[in-house]
């Protein structure tokens, strides 16, 4: 019979390491807009899951859909200065 062991110890052995860094949390707090604004486009989505979508309901996910387009392109244009070489557009 084979014994199950744990690899508790050996998953949290190094945790004290994996902590995010000043730098991954400044990009975390960057981004969290889009998810925010991603998870309203996902909750216009599920409220139309069980049910045909009203007008309401459409105008509801395009809104959304714009907010979350618009979270992205103000990500980007704050972004993409730093990432392009030399100041090429």
């Amino acid at each position: 019979m084979k014994h199950i062991v744990t690899v508790q110890d050996a998953v949290t052995a190094f945790a004290d390491f994996m902590e995010p860094t000043d730098a991954e949390l400044d990009a975390i707090e960057r981004e969290m807009p889009v998810v925010l604004a991603d998870v309203d486009l996902l909750d216009a989505y599920i409220v139309t899951l069980d049910r045909t979508p009203t007008e309401l309901d459409a105008r509801r996910i395009r809104r959304a859909r714009r907010r979350a387009l618009a979270a992205r392109v103000a990500l980007l244009n704050r972004t993409a200065p730093a990432s392009l070489p030399g100041g090429a557009a």
